[in-house]
């Protein structure tokens, strides 16, 4: 079963956010208008919508606070993915052309401003301080984690706990803030409040551990782009994380990483081929497994309803999923 069909019943309210962020990006600049369109057509999961629509449910639902608040956390997505492109040199995104390629990094660089201050600009009708607040901090928090992410480029001297710490900037804080303001929008009780936000984190956790095993073992088709990007890129992920404890791997990726300005496709399948041929994965998905059973288990506060149902089938999904 796909994604899209354990949250298909809410097809209408997320057709409402998808024409109001069509409307929040359409920029008077033609080249920021084309660039923004672009990335907005490229598709994606729009998890972050859903998971606001999701959490609104356990409050007073008002599809006009949730559309806001939705929309602004898809920009925020948005725009950390163009400037992401722009730090990883990615040409194909989804198996189309980033932003960056189609024009260049200052082009690429402006469209993620742009977008990340419509963000601001649409949040500002939802008079929450609270809201405010909290996606103050998150995108703060993300900016940390990208500049985190720069500085262990090709370090190979990271641990674990490095690693988790990135990701938790990278991906879990804003589902999780997806989750809590969905949760503040509607007035839901503090205490599943707080429940979804635990639940967003784990499941931001997991997602990410997933997709850092399948840069691994799925096919560049699959991907939208090649196998391994992020070994390519200098970038260390759980399964490399855990790879690094054989001396022999960990001595010739040094020596790899030593010389990092002239590494091709070709010089990382060899480090590819190890960690699908041992161990690596199994343990890396045990961990991603942890957490979702921490997903699940913090919601169960909530009350049977279909939304609860919709969080534990998307949790199932995630941990499940090949692509």
């Amino acid at each position: 079963m796909k994604l899209a069909m354990t949250y298909s019943y809410l097809k209408q309210d997320l057709d409402t956010i998808e024409k109001a962020l069509n409307k929040t990006i359409n920029a008077k600049n033609p080249v920021l208008r084309e660039a923004s369109v672009q990335l907005l057509q490229a598709g994606g999961k729009r998890l972050r919508p859903v998971f606001v629509l999701l959490s609104g449910k356990f409050g007073s639902f008002d599809i006009d606070k949730i559309k806001t608040v939705a929309v602004s956390l898809e920009l925020i997505h948005m725009a950390s993915l163009v400037h992401d492109d722009v730090i990883d040199e990615a040409e194909l995104r989804r198996g189309k052309p980033t932003v960056k390629a189609r024009w260049d990094n200052r082009i690429a660089m402006y469209t993620g401003d742009y977008i990340f201050a419509r963000s601001l600009e649409n949040l500002a009708s939802l008079e929450i301080p609270k809201a405010h607040q909290i996606l103050a901090k998150t995108m703060v928090d993300l900016c940390i984690g990208e500049m985190e992410q720069i500085k262990d480029k090709y370090n190979v001297k990271q641990n674990l706990r490095t690693y988790l710490r990135r990701i938790k900037r990278k991906t879990a804080l804003l589902i999780s803030t997806s989750c809590r303001l969905g949760a503040i929008a509607t007035d839901a009780p503090i205490e599943y409040e707080r429940a979804l936000y635990r639940y967003g984190y784990y499941i931001g956790m997991s997602y990410q551990i997933i997709d850092d095993i399948l840069d691994f073992t799925s096919s560049d088709k699959q991907l939208g782009k090649p196998a391994g990007s992020d070994l390519l890129q200098g970038n260390l992920t759980l399964p490399v994380l855990y790879a690094m404890e054989n001396k022999d791997f960990y001595d010739k990726l040094r020596s790899l990483f030593e010389q990092k300005d002239t590494i091709s496709q070709q010089d990382i399948i060899p480090f590819i081929n190890h960690i699908k041929s041992s161990d690596v994965i199994e343990r890396s998905l045990a961990l991603s497994e942890r957490y979702l059973e921490k997903a699940y288990e913090s919601i169960r506060v909530l009350p049977e309803t279909r939304a609860k149902q919709t969080l534990q089938d998307i949790a199932t999904y995630i941990g499940k999923r090949k692509t």
